[in-house]
């Protein structure tokens, strides 16, 4: 059985290895642009009666529309124009998707997402909750939230404060891309596979009979034959450098060691907070700092708290208009910069 919303940015593929007469497919028919909260709210429905149903050699994956995306997080754009005329749909939204992500993150069924291809924002926590998180040479990692005037939300301040050292706040603040077996080094992903391979995979995962024990071994094997172990990490050169800008007390010190700092890579980062909001990076520091020490379900009780407050600010939608309605590229922050 194999239920799916498919558009072109996403589709949710909730395969069972013995459920095979479900007469509940999660979307028959309609394109939209990125994830909506009906569809959300459908997928829910969906996990949770897979949840009650499933059975001891049950499995589940999860896997993008084609080769352009795993998918590229919420429609914003659309949340942000309902929000100008007072219909806070946003706060809805927020509770459906951060919901969906803690079931994904509790879930009783082994649970596989191929990510293949863009997976930001939304797309993040519809994979990094899960044991696994497959990566693919197309993969394309980011949180770009503090550019829209957002927050690093859908469990960010959970997974996010999890990765070594001060990497998951640089790439919070920045928006940095990971590619391909960057998400493996950095601990985004647990695996790596081919993209010519994953129909090959997917096969493997829905013969397995013994989901519980099998999946990490086919994983852990065709990770094994990509041969990945002689690939350095991207940003191996700066994470020093990471640790020592990014550990500061405060916002304001993260841009003076920068500054002081002086490198091509910390002249780059500093470009970067010039255009990003003020506003987000401080919610994110410390949203970070508190979700360090907090389960992931208060993690996502917390980052519902912001979003309902968030959808209440101006900073987002501000947001959202330079960057995907007017497309200036020009954002009127308050405050202007840290």
């Amino acid at each position: 059985m194999q239920w799916a919303c498919s558009n072109d940015n996403l589709v949710v593929a909730i395969c069972c290895v013995k459920m095979v007469n479900s007469a509940y497919p999660l979307c028959r028919t309609g394109l939209t642009t990125n994830l909506k909260p009906q569809k959300i709210s459908t997928v829910i429905l969906r996990i949770r009666r897979t949840m009650s149903s499933g059975e001891e050699n049950d499995v589940l994956f999860n896997s993008g529309a084609g080769e352009k995306a795993f998918c590229a997080g919420g429609d914003v754009r659309a949340l942000a124009e309902a929000g100008l005329k007072g219909d806070h749909i946003g706060k809805t939204f927020f509770k459906e998707e951060y919901t969906l992500n803690g079931l994904i993150g509790t879930y009783c069924i082994p649970y596989v997402a191929l990510i293949d291809g863009i997976t930001m924002g939304g797309g993040v926590g519809l994979s990094v909750h899960g044991p696994f998180r497959v990566a693919t040479e197309r993969t394309v990692f980011a949180m770009p939230e503090t550019t829209i005037g957002l927050f690093s939300d859908v469990g960010g301040s959970y997974f996010l404060s999890r990765l070594g050292g001060k990497l998951g706040l640089y790439l919070a603040l920045t928006g940095h891309r990971l590619k391909g077996l960057d998400l493996l080094k950095a601990g985004v992903a647990t695996h790596y596979c081919e993209s010519s391979k994953l129909p090959e995979l997917e096969k493997k995962l829905l013969e397995c009979k013994n989901p519980d024990t099998d999946i990490r071994d086919i994983l852990d094997k065709i990770t094994k034959e990509s041969k990945v172990e002689g690939y350095e990490f991207s940003l191996k050169p700066h994470l020093e450098q990471i640790d020592n800008c990014f550990s500061a007390p405060t916002l304001e010190e993260i841009v003076k060691r920068l500054e002081k700092d002086g490198s091509d890579w910390a002249k780059k980062t500093l470009e970067v907070f010039s255009k990003v909001s003020p506003t987000s990076c401080k919610v994110i520091k410390k949203e970070l700092e508190e979700g360090a020490t907090k389960s992931l379900q208060d993690c996502l009780a917390m980052e519902f708290r912001l979003g309902s407050h968030f959808c209440d600010r101006l900073e987002f939608y501000e947001g959202v208009r330079a960057l995907l309605i007017d497309k200036d590229q020009k954002p009127n922050w308050n405050p202007k910069n840290v």
